[in-house]
């Protein structure tokens, strides 16, 4: 598959939700709250809550709010609210699988506003495993591109460090690791001075769903629709979103 377009659709990401800071924050703050939740309040011994810690702090998340969340999560905070994660399988319009990840403290009331956003637009909701095995997990790196990166020097970097793939375009460098890679592969490269653009362990989809201009922009905004839901962390899909979408 063509990682371009993973890029071009984090880059569209970013610009949307550095425009609502408190929201990005209370979705941080989930991530760590269910991380430690799930394997206790020490990051040494909990991979999954030293890298929700590390993307909070990515997000300019206070030291406080991360405490806090990692303390309400261990019960030694004041709030008792407990959130649930689940993945809903879907099929948004014209066929473009994705998975819809939330954390909720109230499953009905969460699958019933899912469902509202996809039936309004024509998608689906999937039964069984009839998406996930279209995606997976894996450590994502990019490292834009300028006249002072090499990507041959990125390449040998990633590749000893334990990189499962690097595709390079004019604009970027993308490194593909496995989710037990991903943190010794973002650590070297940051050691040697590269500055990431995005390092995050996310669901890769297999291939990609290609449509034309005026389908891609439907399919965009039933993702901004899902996004928007307080209780959506993540909206995983493979439509192919073009640079001139995202301009």
């Amino acid at each position: 598959m063509s990682g371009h377009s993973k890029w071009a659709t984090i880059r569209r990401a970013k610009g949307a939700t550095d425009a609502k800071r408190g929201a990005l924050f209370t979705r941080l703050g989930r991530e760590v709250m269910v991380a430690a939740k799930e394997g206790g309040g020490n990051p040494e011994s909990n991979i999954r809550l030293r890298l929700a810690i590390e993307k909070a702090r990515a997000g300019n998340m206070p030291k406080d709010n991360i405490q806090r969340a990692i303390d309400r999560a261990t019960g030694t905070g004041a709030d008792g609210v407990v959130y649930e994660e689940i993945t809903y399988e879907s099929y948004l319009p014209h066929k473009v699988p994705a998975l819809i990840r939330v954390m909720t403290d109230n499953k009905n009331r969460t699958a019933a506003d899912v469902r509202k956003i996809l039936t309004r637009s024509g998608g689906i909701l999937g039964e069984g495993a009839s998406v996930a095995w279209q995606f997976e997990r894996k450590g994502y790196i990019v490292i834009e591109r300028t006249d002072k990166i090499d990507p041959d020097a990125v390449f040998e970097v990633a590749a000893e460090a334990g990189a499962d793939d690097i595709q390079t375009s004019d604009e970027v460098v993308e490194i593909y690791t496995s989710v037990d890679s991903f943190r010794a592969v973002r650590d070297a490269l940051a050691a040697k001075g590269y500055t990431l653009a995005s390092a995050e362990v996310s669901m890769i989809p297999s291939t990609q769903t290609s449509l034309n201009k005026e389908e891609t922009e439907k399919v965009l905004e039933i993702i901004d629709a899902l996004e928007e839901m307080d209780d959506v962390q993540d909206v995983y899909h493979n439509l192919a979103v073009s640079e001139e979408i995202v301009a």
